[in-house]
């Protein structure tokens, strides 16, 4: 009889593992996921400000080897992420696929300038940097004029600012979802035992000596968790990559891994405050609370 007891006692601790195990490996995930959107947010911002089309205009009559000298001194500038040269033949040939028409063989001549293309780094991309850029840049004798849409310009910002204020309250409040998920199935696993608890109380055992393995446990709950996540996480990734190919390009390999890096953290220290919470307050019950 003793025997069917023990086992049946041995099987439920283990079926309160594996559900302590599943749910905070799914709490985890969700977690990690919110993570690589964070992620690719702010490379997807970063994406877009640098995109945004930066067209300088080179004066009639200005020679190759000046623009060329002017390209070089551009390129060595803090606020500039690329350049491209546009002659004026290239731009013809461009516009003319563009409109479908010989529009050289109507005019007679080539009416478009020599232009170069470029392309900002995204913490330059604001109006406020882009108007002092464009100042500077009209104080060169070899431009003429300086193009670029503000709307447009004005339109990414303040949307990536919405978008990031959403997505940072979305995490706060998922955070604490997380936290009380993960609370309350240590609880559930701590509340089976809390009988075990009160027999060590009674044969003298100090709160640190109950303690211990119940902490334990839970670190290793917690640790295990944390490697199932990181395990789904990387086959999200993996999926996502064979998708979208173009998600490829704004890997930082770095980021990553201290994702992957929290994720586990995030698994044994909350599992860890959790257990911690849970214990004590079952060591802290009289005899009759146990039962309610």
């Amino acid at each position: 009889m003793a025997r069917q007891e023990d086992k049946y006692y041995n099987r439920k601790i283990r079926t309160s593992h594996v559900s302590t195990v599943i749910s905070i490996t799914l709490v985890l995930f969700m977690l990690g996921l919110l993570g690589l959107l964070l992620l690719h947010t702010k490379k997807l911002s970063d994406y877009a400000k640098e995109n945004i089309g930066f067209s300088i205009m080179i004066k009639e009559g200005v020679r190759e080897a000046e623009i060329m000298a002017f390209l070089k001194k551009l390129d060595t500038e803090n606020f500039v992420k690329s350049t491209e040269y546009i002659p004026k033949e290239k731009a013809a040939v461009e516009l003319k696929k563009e409109l479908g028409e010989d529009f050289i063989g109507f005019l007679g001549y080539n009416p478009l300038l020599p232009t170069i293309d470029l392309r900002l780094k995204a913490n330059f991309a604001n109006l406020e940097s882009v108007a002092r850029i464009e100042k500077k840049l009209l104080a060169a004798p070899e431009v003429k004029e300086v193009f670029y849409q503000k709307d447009l310009l004005e339109m990414v910002n303040q949307n990536m600012e919405r978008i990031s204020l959403i997505i940072l309250g979305f995490s706060v409040v998922l955070m604490i979802i997380a936290i009380a998920l993960i609370n309350n199935t240590i609880r559930l696993s701590v509340y089976s035992r809390r009988f075990i608890i009160h027999t060590m109380q009674l044969v003298g055992a100090t709160s640190r000596f109950i303690r211990g393995p119940f902490i334990r446990n839970g670190i290793i709950d917690g640790f295990i968790s944390a490697i199932f996540a990181i395990g789904l996480l990387m086959t999200v990734i993996y999926f996502l990559f064979q998708e979208i190919p173009e998600l490829t390009q704004m890997v930082e390999l770095p980021l990553y891994i201290v994702l992957m890096i929290t994720v586990l953290l995030l698994g044994i220290l909350i599992s860890w405050f959790c257990t911690w919470l849970s214990v004590r307050k079952y060591l802290r019950m009289k005899t009759d609370e146990l039962y309610t």
